[in-house]
């Protein structure tokens, strides 16, 4: 398959030709762009937005091959959360559709400032009247011997295993190689490391931070939030080294490890490095223009070269560096207002850095300074380590000069607008951070100034907003489009959606896409389900490419597509393992560690002394450190490493208890009529029957069963997905929709029927009409109320829409299909890297790998 970014095969740029018209053939003048990253896009937009498409002739050069892409998302495609798809910008398409000549996959070497000739690497040179460098930046490589190939002076090629984390293509070539190895070192406590480190580790690797700093994002947290991060990363099982440095790659084939500078050593075969970044400012260099750690511009972003502006992570402007995305928009405004002439007053005077992120899972807003700089300045601080809680404030002459959230960002709203505007802050400072109305009672969305910023990421401010709702935006999603706030990290959403309500004044339509199955395919549950059978899609790259806009993949859509083919083709569904989340890759259920638990089948909570003795057996020959009674009635061993799972299978011979996945769990049972004084009819063995017939089932969502033997209920049957109670007579009532976990709901009398053979008939219905018309991720408990009772027993019971027959065939396909995939995958492995070790072995010593 081939990988597409923005709608073309990455690799494959936009045809050009070398401008060299005569004379008269365009009258516009020639902008020229380098570089088409986030900033030199975000000028060519800006421009095209105040008209500039009839003045100027635009042209575009990209070192990378592809259309602009959004680099902050870049680790949420790195942790499978995104598609790189989903995080493209501006698509090839769109450069042709606007009149901009994209010179993709193209360097420029260096620029005659005298002559203004562009040259580029591939030979061609572009006359251009105004020239702007928005080249941006790369990862910082600190010096290690061993690190390139055959060569210690740093110009060789990297040793295999060693990657970058600033493009496309190195989060292409991380994810490739986190399928085959088990170990990785990650150099850097940033927040671009710590957000590889978490996201490698979702894929099952072992991940050690290494960090020179002495706390964990020295540049944005001071060394006392420094420290309650580093014990939040490390109770994700994450190592962290602090105030070291790595000095030497083990090779010499592949990277073997890693020698840090107290000389120990820790084995990988995966090094990515996060040190930081630096300006490119080769072009400029080479083209004469002045350089100091970037290139220097004035307010108007013109360098010493009247005609030649910067703007982005290259350019040094009084002295400062902005390596986040907020000052790039302002620059990109300002430069855009001077080209075009809208504005020639247009000044950029500096930027006050704000941001709000989630860093390896915890949430982190900074702006400001984190220290007090001066003896006067107000410094608060509220520390909670317990609960991974770190807020700051710095105030001077009454106003807000910076802050630190670290855990709970509660009142990010109000200290960003009052860090950007100077409002007035409390007396009482103490409100500044321990007041928890999230700011409602400081700032509620009527009152922000309509220049307040909303979306830090791409500067989207409320009145940008309030405009798109004016112009016709009538729902969130749309006004996301038009404005694309909410559309980088994402944090800022339900504001962005408080700012749409408020301006439209609570008329706000529901997205279109809410109505559909997935969010990659435009199609309603039914419409889906109808155009897969009838175009016999089997696989979902075939849903993909037969059903999606432009047959783009989308990775929040694959679990939920994998669910429907199975459901809708049993056995011969074609399974595709990167459409399956690590829980159904593996069949055991992922812990915050990075282990996992194994829970062995047994039937309506029965079973043996010899069963209990080999499950005693395997958690000790596989020193599992807990075994735990699941609230099912299940033994739950938690704490199995990755590459022991085949064989604590194979050691249990046991089928597997389906804990992990979207499917049918476990039926819990009391003792039933054998035993107990009170039993009205023989529970224990319908729920063997229910969970025998039954077992692995694919829903919507994990369905959870109980049968009790009489009203008593000790196994909590009316608060399940489908309960089922003896009430005397040889009969037994139905219920279904209940809850009892963060939603508490009493599940609703379907029917009363006759014989166990009954309930396990009407069972099946209510499961495959549950599995046919849920939403994905839907559990009953919603479905239920959601479609109605009445409408549930006219189908079931009444046969009202002629299906009855339709549904039982469906579950019976279904359960023709089931194989135990501990049998399955545990003698045969889906891919080679499926159960590669998760863990370290840490009682055994580090032995370089030399």
């Amino acid at each position: 398959m081939t990988a597409v970014l923005g709608g073309r095969p990455a690799g494959v740029s936009t045809l050009h030709f070398a401008m060299d018209e005569p004379d008269g053939f365009d009258t516009r003048q020639q902008l020229v762009v380098i570089g088409n990253g986030m900033a030199g896009a975000r000028v060519v937009e800006e421009v095209l937005e105040r008209g500039g498409g009839e003045q100027f002739a635009i042209t575009v050069f990209g070192e990378e091959p592809h259309g602009n892409y959004n680099r902050i998302m870049l680790s949420h495609v790195l942790a499978g959360e995104e598609h790189e798809d989903d995080i493209v910008l501006n698509s090839h398409d769109w450069y042709a559709d606007n009149g901009v000549q994209l010179r993709a996959g193209v360097r420029v070497d260096r620029v005659d400032t005298h002559a203004k000739v562009v040259h580029a690497a591939d030979g061609t040179t572009t006359r251009y009247d105004q020239l702007v460098i928005a080249t941006g930046s790369r990862s910082f490589i600190p010096p290690m011997t061993g690190l390139h190939r055959g060569s210690d002076q740093g110009d060789g090629e990297l040793l295999p295993g060693v990657f970058g984390f600033r493009t496309i293509d190195d989060t292409r070539a991380m994810l490739a190689a986190a399928a085959e190895h088990e170990r990785v070192v990650v150099v850097g406590g940033g927040l671009l490391g710590l957000e590889a480190a978490r996201a490698l580790q979702g894929h099952g690797l072992q991940v050690e931070v290494v960090h020179a700093g002495t706390h964990l994002m020295n540049q944005q947290l001071d060394p006392d939030g420094g420290a309650i991060l580093r014990h939040s990363v490390e109770a994700l099982g994450i190592v962290v080294h602090l105030a070291t440095r790595t000095t030497e790659v083990i090779g010499p084939d592949r990277v073997r490890g890693v020698v840090l500078a107290d000389g120990r050593v820790v084995d990988a075969d995966m090094l990515v490095i996060a040190a930081g970044i630096r300006p490119v400012t080769e072009v400029a260099l080479l083209s004469g223009l002045e350089v100091e750690r970037g290139i220097v511009v004035d307010d108007q972003l013109r360098t010493d070269d009247p005609d030649v502006y910067a703007v982005g992570e290259c350019a040094q402007h009084r002295g400062e560096l902005y390596g986040l995305v907020a000052p790039v928009w302002e620059q990109a405004r300002v430069l855009a207002d001077l080209l075009t002439g809208t504005d020639p007053d247009a000044a950029y005077h500096g930027s006050r850095t704000a941001t709000k992120l989630k860093v390896a899972g915890v949430d982190v807003a900074t702006m400001g300074v984190n220290r007090p700089e001066r003896d006067s300045d107000e410094f608060l601080v509220i520390s909670e380590p317990r609960r991974g809680v770190h807020l700051s404030v710095v105030v001077r002459d009454d106003k807000l000069i910076g802050a630190t959230l670290l855990g709970d960002t509660r009142k990010v709203a109000f200290l960003t607008q009052a860090f950007d505007r100077g409002a007035p802050l409390p007396q009482e400072r103490i409100k500044l951070l321990v007041d928890l109305s999230d700011g409602a009672a400081d700032v509620g969305v009527a009152e922000l100034p309509a220049d307040s910023q909303v979306c830090n990421c791409n500067g989207v401010s409320k009145q940008a907003i309030c405009d798109a709702v004016a112009g016709g935006c009538g729902s969130v999603g749309a006004v996301m489009d038009a404005t694309r706030a909410g559309k980088g990290c994402g944090s800022c959403k339900g504001l962005v959606k408080q700012v749409v309500e408020w301006a439209a004044d609570g008329d706000v339509t529901e997205d279109a896409a809410a109505s559909w199955y997935v969010p990659a395919i435009p199609l309603a549950k039914p419409e889906l389900m109808a155009a897969i059978r009838e175009q016999g899609l089997l696989s979902v790259s075939a849903v993909f490419a037969a059903l999606a806009p432009g047959g783009a993949e989308d990775a929040k859509s694959k679990m939920g597509l994998t669910s429907l083919l199975r459901m809708i083709w049993g056995a011969d569904v074609v399974e595709e393992n990167d459409a399956k989340f690590i829980n159904d890759r593996v069949h055991a259920n992922i812990q915050r560690d990075g282990t996992f638990s194994v829970v062995p089948q047994i039937k309506g909570g029965v079973t043996t002394p010899a069963q209990l003795r080999t499950i005693a057996d395997v958690a000790e020959k596989y020193a599992v450190p807990m075994v735990k009674i699941t609230g099912g009635q299940r033994i739950d061993l938690l704490g199995v490493r990755k590459e022991d799972l085949p064989a604590v299978w194979a050691d249990l011979g046991m089928p597997s208890g389906y804990a992990y996945g979207k499917s049918f769990r476990t039926v819990k049972t009391c003792v039933g009529s054998d035993f107990c004084r009170f039993g009205l009819g023989d529970s224990t063995q319908l729920g063997i029957d229910l969970e025998t017939r039954f077992q692995g089932i694919e829903s919507p969502a994990k369905m959870k069963l109980a049968v009790v033997g009489c009203p008593r209920n000790c196994a909590e049957a009316y608060v399940k997905d489908v309960g089922v109670v003896a009430v005397g007579n040889g009969k037994w009532e139905v219920y279904v929709g209940g809850a009892a976990g963060a939603t508490i709901r009493k599940g609703d009398l379907l029917a009363t029927v006759d014989s166990p053979a009954a309930v396990i008939e009407l069972t099946g219905r209510f499961l495959q009409y549950y599995r046919e018309n849920a939403n994905w991720l839907e559990r009953t408990y919603d479905f239920v109320p959601r479609v109605g009772l009445e409408k549930i027993k006219d189908v079931l019971l009444e046969d009202g829409e002629g299906i009855v027959l339709h549904l039982d065939e469906g579950i019976q396909r279904s359960i023709d299909a089931y194989t135990d995939p501990w049998g399955q995958d545990g003698r045969t492995p889906a891919t080679p890297g499926q159960f590669r070790t998760a863990l370290p072995l840490v009682d055994l010593p580090q032995v370089p790998v030399r």
